[in-house]
């Protein structure tokens, strides 16, 4: 299969780093959801619950900063290329690729060998991504539902009796905490499908080549690492 090379325009270093912090955030919320609702080791408590909530305020942080920065911080939308617009303008499916969308799923779904060519992220995946940011308000209202210090203010009290009481609560909140175990391992997955020149390329900003693209003429040339000729 050939694949578009990919630039360090695709992946802005301001967005590199709050991928890192979203990475950080995320595994260290897990291993610490998972020692308060399984006390396995009564002594790492007080540090499981104190890291829980500092890293859940800045995974929330660092998801505000990040939507914010994407009307200001330009990326290439299109994998092969280095021409950059606004990010915002990404985040939906895009002119040369909705078209894509059943090829995709046909893709995802192993009923297709090969992929479509066109943009940097597939559009079921820009639409999966669209919905992180949610998730993690979502996630975060709730964790505040359940912490003492904000858990009787009247936001937090109305939310926590609108879904039957704490432990209904409780049992939502950790049940998200699946919703992103499983998003970080499809992610995961489909990042490096087919090689990790995608995670190389977000995590130590290190390019890969491939074929070119012309966003302007739709052409696709040149040669990948693979071997195969663009036509």
């Amino acid at each position: 299969m050939a694949h578009l090379a990919h630039y360090r325009e695709a992946h802005p270093l301001p967005f590199v780093i709050t991928h890192w912090i979203n990475l950080v955030s995320m595994i260290i919320l897990i291993v610490t959801g998972f020692s308060i609702h399984f006390p396995f080791w009564p002594g790492f408590m007080g540090i499981a619950r104190g890291c829980h909530i500092f890293f859940g305020f800045v995974l929330f942080i660092n998801c505000v900063v990040r939507v914010l920065m994407a009307f200001f911080v330009k990326s290439s939308p299109t994998g092969g290329t280095r021409e950059q617009v606004t990010d915002f303008k990404t985040w939906l499916p895009q002119a040369d690729n909705r078209h894509q969308a059943l090829e995709w799923v046909k893709y995802y779904l192993f009923l297709k060998k090969d992929h479509p060519l066109g943009a940097k992220l597939g559009v079921p995946q820009k639409i999966s991504y669209l919905l992180i940011p949610i998730l993690v308000v979502v996630m975060f209202w709730t964790g505040l539902c359940l912490w003492s210090t904000t858990a009787n203010l009247a936001p937090f009290a109305a939310t926590t009796t609108l879904v039957g009481g704490a432990m209904s609560m409780r049992i939502i909140h950790y049940f998200l905490m699946y919703v992103f175990i499983c998003f970080m391992l499809i992610h995961i997955y489909l990042a490096n499908v087919e090689g990790t020149a995608p995670s190389a390329l977000m995590f130590f900003h290190r390019e890969h080549g491939g074929l070119t693209y012309d966003p302007h003429k739709h052409n696709i040339s040149g040669e990948d690492d693979l071997g195969h000729v663009g036509r």
